[in-house]
């Protein structure tokens, strides 16, 4: 099952996709009833959340896929950095 490789280029993408989806989620939790999704993006182009990284490295580590955990952190490092240029920049 592709969930249980270790793999680089599978932690790349479970880094990509899990804040994203972390963000519709809380949007359709929290905000849905709220805001439209375009005045959603607009309140969070800055401040992508990063917790649902921090969840898929600590499983990651704790089942011993080191590769994939790699994978995950430089992608969040990628994302870090983004957003630190975009509030420097801004």
């Amino acid at each position: 099952m592709i969930f249980k490789k270790d793999n680089l280029k599978i932690g790349i993408v479970y880094g990509l996709i899990a804040p994203l989806l972390a963000m519709f989620i809380y949007y359709f939790i929290v905000f849905a009833d709220k805001i439209t999704i375009s005045e959603y993006f607009f309140y969070l182009r800055t401040n992508i959340s990063l917790v649902a990284n921090a969840i898929l490295f600590t499983v990651f580590i704790n089942t011993y896929r080191d590769k994939s955990a790699k994978g995950v952190f430089v992608i969040t490092l990628v994302y870090g950095i983004a957003v630190l240029l975009i509030k420097l920049f801004a």
